[in-house]
């Protein structure tokens, strides 16, 4: 289980926590379990995409935060879920307050998504343009610690009505000056590197230290805040031009890729027997690498003959996304 799983599962938690406020659900032990089920259910639903993995790397790339976390599934998975949860705890008379707490919880779970730096296509099945906030790491000690600690008070007998209105009231006062935080790092790049073009602030597990990318028409500078100090580390151009990088854009892997990478660096190398091309995803940077990617070997011919696409780098290590 990944810290970002293990976060979703416990919100799931806390949101049946959060449902006491409703009469309904306070007032009927029945229907309280109910909501616990469905909010746990569907607080992980969206991420059964992830079984996709199965099928190779770049079917997880294409629909990873697809189609499962677009807004119109918004509502299918709680119909999904309320429904046979209402038939086994016969709880038919109440199924909108069920199903309307279950959304809740599936939307939060994808508004969550959409504020870290992976995303989400939220747009689906309309557009497949990839959105991200890049204002909360996607793993938040805080929140974790937070919901947590209200989890805890909850098994101890404290009131869920007061206790998870406060944390959830504590969890959006958080998002919210982490985006105005965001914001003012973003002001604060261009301020102190007199770089013109678009600015994307990345979030780390520790508040006050973040990376940037700025992308300008000839490529992308990288570089890190930490506290008040801003450092611009390495440029990686956008132009190269080979016919053994138009070669590998044939390959699947480059193709799953591109439908994912927002901010595209590409190197060509002339091996002995051929070529290496290597597409890298600049939001992913860390410590001057590009671990994220895909590396395409061709002969002098321009043929394939082998190809990788994943991360360039050990499970443990950063970016952790």
């Amino acid at each position: 289980m990944s810290l970002d799983t293990g976060s979703h599962l416990l919100f799931g938690f806390t949101m049946a926590g959060l449902s006491y406020l409703d009469p309904a659900v306070s007032g009927d032990p029945t229907l309280a379990q109910a909501v616990m089920v469905g909010t746990v259910v569907g607080s992980n639903a969206p991420d059964i995409d992830s079984v996709v993995r199965l099928k190779g790397y770049s079917a997880y790339i294409r629909y990873h935060r697809g189609i499962m976390h677009s807004i119109p599934a918004w509502f299918v998975w709680p119909a999904v879920i309320a429904v046979p949860l209402a038939a086994g705890y016969q709880v038919w008379d109440h199924f909108w307050t069920l199903y309307g707490w279950i959304l809740l919880s599936v939307a939060f779970h994808v508004i969550l998504d959409l504020f870290n730096t992976y995303g989400v296509q939220i747009a689906r099945p309309f557009a497949k343009k990839w959105f991200h906030l890049d204002i909360l790491a996607i793993f938040e000690p805080f929140l974790f610690v937070v919901h947590l600690g209200g989890l805890w008070w909850w098994y101890q007998g404290a009131d869920p009505r007061q206790l998870f209105g406060w944390v959830y009231a504590v969890t959006i006062g958080y998002i919210a000056v982490r985006a105005w935080h965001h914001r003012r790092v973003i002001d604060r790049v261009y301020r102190e590197t007199d770089l013109t073009g678009i600015c994307h602030v990345l979030p780390t597990f520790h508040w006050f230290h973040w990376l940037f990318v700025v992308e300008t028409e000839d490529g992308f500078y990288t570089g890190k805040v930490s506290g008040r100090s801003v450092r611009v580390e390495d440029f990686y151009p956008k132009a190269q031009e080979h016919s053994a990088i138009r070669a590998s854009m044939k390959t699947d892997g480059v193709r799953a890729f591109l439908s994912f990478a927002q901010w595209v660096h590409v190197t060509c190398r002339e091996l002995q027997d051929g070529y290496e091309v290597i597409w890298s995803d600049v939001r992913f940077w860390y410590d001057k690498k590009l671990p994220f990617g895909v590396n395409v070997r061709l002969d002098k011919q321009g043929n394939v003959v082998w190809q990788r696409l994943g991360w360039r780098k050990r499970l443990w290590d950063p970016p952790f996304v």
